[in-house]
């Protein structure tokens, strides 16, 4: 009996460039080694008796690869909430989404409590459009109870060919009956950035989430921005909010489009080539315009390092609710069989030193969007909810305290306080200083 992907496994990783690396743990001291891998073999030993009794005894002839396929999920279920095997197919979708292009409902989810939930729904999707909201409990799909069901599993059955329905049951906060919803599936085209120019030359730039060509993307919306205002700009809105994340290095140099030096993120992990750091460089930065970076509790990863590396170095103001806290990297791991892991190995840190695991970035700003106030009281599912989540990897410092659809924004609370905000920001440097009289003092 042969068990290469259990004895063996030689994989490839893939987060910012590829790298190949043996699923072998990182070195560990002379005198531990030695005791970690006979208790590896001996678990080995029992995984093997166990499959063979069920091979030999179970009522039916079970199929290799299902058993297989099963022990992996159970492994990395006893992980982190981020960390999934995914099939061959899916593997194979997860690839194409990064270029922004998939065949679904178009939502974001999570897993809390051993239920399905809704992080966010991506603008203009047919999840979005039939009115599903952050925090909404996906109690059914196609009839099928999703209680402890893998966040893989429930992917798989939303995704589906154009054109096909699916039936959601929807458990909403503070409603006791649950909802349904009855979707037909799209090709989701994310448009990862959005433009629009506000008077007097403010700029408002939307990214929905960090895909293969975003950087390039955010790069030529600030080139048409300034062509449109025929002026420098005088101020620009990036909009984060239900931004769930994407790829680590698109972050980064969106980050190095307003940074001109210094740190802009690091990364630890067990293994030697997971601990990095990523700095600014003085190519292409824009000039110093003031800049406010709207985020709320849908905002994610790699939505969080760019917030949190703006606001270590005073770049911008951070406005809006507390960020999702998602603090870890996860590297896809391709498989000899097609399929492939979603590992988390590393944490990240913002130019601080903070980890923002379980924590979330906390806005310089504290506003809370009045018309989500209003449909959803209650507070919205964040990293710390979530079960198995990874606790901060250190203690840290407490967090700061909170300082006291664009074509929609008479309604987008948060939009028009970042907008006033930086208008007030260009009225302010026009201000001449009040004459002081050096003879009376005020007690």
């Amino acid at each position: 009996m042969q068990l290469p992907l259990i004895i063996s496994l030689y994989l490839c990783l893939f987060l910012t460039a590829p790298v190949c690396v043996s699923a072998q743990a990182a070195p560990s001291a002379p005198g531990n080694e030695t005791t970690e891998q006979l208790s590896a073999y001996e678990h080995l030993d029992q995984f093997i008796d166990v499959l063979t009794l069920i091979q030999k005894n179970y009522v039916e002839q079970p199929a290799m690869d299902e058993l297989m396929s099963g022990a992996i999920k159970g492994m990395l279920s006893e992980l982190d909430p981020h960390s999934a095997y995914m099939p061959p197919k899916m593997f194979e979708e997860m690839q194409i989404e990064t270029m922004g292009e998939f065949n679904g409902l178009g939502v974001e989810i999570t897993i809390k409590d051993h239920l399905i939930t809704v992080i966010s729904p991506i603008a203009d999707t047919p999840a979005d459009r039939a009115g599903i909201r952050a925090g909404d409990i996906i109690i059914e799909i196609d009839g099928t109870l999703t209680k402890d069901m893998s966040i893989m599993d429930a992917i798989n059955q939303m995704r589906g060919p154009r054109g096909s329905e699916i039936t959601l049951g929807i458990m909403r906060h503070g409603e006791t009956a649950p909802r349904t919803f009855t979707l037909t599936r799209e090709t989701i085209r994310v448009d990862s950035i959005r433009q629009r120019l506000f008077e007097p030359a403010i700029g408002y730039v939307r990214v929905s989430q960090f895909q293969q060509r975003t950087a390039r993307e955010f790069k030529d919306a600030l080139k048409a921005l300034h062509e449109e205002a025929d002026t420098p700009l005088q101020g620009l809105l990036i909009d984060l909010r239900n931004n769930p994340g994407g790829l680590l290095d698109q972050a980064v140099q969106v980050c190095d489009l307003f940074l001109s030096s210094g740190k802009i993120v690091s990364t630890e992990g067990r293994r030697k080539t997971d601990n990095f750091t990523y700095n600014a460089t003085a190519a292409d930065t824009q000039p110093g315009y003031p800049i406010v970076v709207l985020i709320n509790e849908g905002s994610a990863s790699a939505s969080e390092i760019v917030a949190g590396a703006l606001q270590d170095h005073k770049r911008a103001v951070i406005l809006g609710t507390g960020s999702f806290g998602k603090g870890s990297v996860q590297s896809i791991i391709p498989l000899t069989d097609h399929s492939g892991l979603r590992l988390t190995t590393a944490y990240y840190y913002t130019p601080n030193g903070t980890s923002i695991q379980a924590r979330g970035i906390v806005p310089d700003v504290s506003v809370e969007q009045a018309v989500w106030k209003k449909t959803t009281p209650h507070e919205l599912t964040k990293e710390k909810d979530l079960n198995n989540h990874l606790e901060p990897p250190s203690p840290q410092s407490p967090p700061k305290q909170d300082m006291a659809g664009e074509d929609k924004i008479e309604s987008d609370f948060q939009l028009l306080r970042a907008l006033d905000l930086l208008r007030g920001w260009q009225q302010m440097k026009h201000l001449q200083p009040c004459p002081v009289d050096g003879g009376h003092a005020a007690s």
